[in-house]
This record gives structure tokens, sequence and C-alpha cells, in this order.
């Protein structure tokens, strides 16, 4: 075993940012309201496993349909995008049958929130350059972190207020924006090289 406490901490927080968990607190708030509930702990746990299993076969699964790590960052951004532009605009683009709602801890909060393409394109360069065990660590720390957002949306939804949340959301829509532009266009260079 090679823990490095440097590598956890550095990719605790690379992942923490990309992640955004944080950010994403006015899309679980608005999903709680539409779907009823959402089950924190399923929603870690999936998104938990995704991560891991990407760490391991990612790039494997992606080279055997076809896919590389650009063309798939290049997708996620499209999603982030509309997205974003949903917080943004405050319109529904992505429309959710009665049966959708229940898959609201599945998708979008396990994927693309959390398990999404950013932090799996993030995993790929981070296997790179640091040791496995230091980024599974990373991958607990932040799933934790994840959990006790999750499991509080209700707390801060009702601390906020419908004002605080809608403000929140359209300022966290603009980054999310500005994280899927980045997102498009550094990947899609690698795309014409």
């Amino acid at each position: 075993m090679n823990f490095n406490f440097k590598e956890i901490a550095t990719a605790t927080m690379v992942l923490f940012a990309v992640i955004d968990i944080v950010g994403s607190i006015p899309i679980i708030i608005s999903l709680r309201e539409k779907s009823g509930k959402i089950k924190s702990g399923r929603a870690s746990i999936i998104a938990a496993v995704v991560l891991t299993m990407f760490l391991f076969i990612g790039e494997e699964i992606l080279n055997l349909i076809g896919i590389n790590v650009n063309e798939f960052a290049v997708a996620g951004a499209f999603i982030l995008f509309f997205i974003a532009l949903e917080m943004i605009l405050g319109i529904q683009l992505f429309k959710q049958s009665e049966e959708n709602l229940s898959m609201a801890t599945v998708f979008p909060i396990a994927f693309p929130i959390v398990a999404g393409p950013g932090s799996l394109t993030t995993l790929l360069s981070l296997k790179a350059e640091y040791a496995t065990e230091n980024i599974i660590i990373a991958i607990i720390v932040n799933i934790i972190i994840v959990y006790v957002v999750l499991k509080t949306s209700a707390k801060l939804q009702r601390v906020l207020g419908k004002n605080g949340i809608g403000i929140i959301e359209k300022v966290f829509g603009v980054i999310l924006l500005a994280i899927a532009v980045k997102l498009f266009t550094s990947n899609i260079q690698e795309l014409f090289v």
C-alpha cells in the first residue's frame, strides 16, 4: 500500500471541485420538491460504485465501444449545459414523467451530478498521476460529503427560503454553465488534433 496524505488531499480537493455538490443544492432541492423524496444513502452508494468501477475499468470500457475520454467529456458537457440552462432560465428542458421522478435518486443525482463526465474524466487524469488507493480514499471522502449534503438539503431549503434558493440556483447555474463550456472547449480541441 502506498498511502500518501498529500496525494489524498489533492485528489479529494480536485474531486470536490469537479463534483461541486454544494453548487448542486438548488438542483437537489428542486428534485426533492418534484419527486417528494431522495434516497440519500442509495444515491451516495450508486455514485461511489460508479466512480470506483470507472477508476478501474473506465478507459477500457470507453475503448471497447470506440469512444475516447475527450469524446465522453464533450458529451457530458452537453448534459451539464442543458441542466445549467434549466437553472438559469427557469425552464424545463428535461421532462420528468411520474415514473422517472422515482428515479431522481439515480438520474440525475448519482449520475451525472455526482458521478458525471467531469468527475469520471478527472478520475482518469488522477489515475495517471496518483496511486489508486489514494484516489479511492478521495472518492470515499467526497461520497461522505455528498451524503451529508443530500441528507441536509431539506434543512438548507428551510434556512435559505425560496428567494435564497432562487439566487443560489441562478448563480450556480452560471457556474455550471462555465464548467460545461470549459469541459467542452478543453476536450473538443483534442478531437481535432
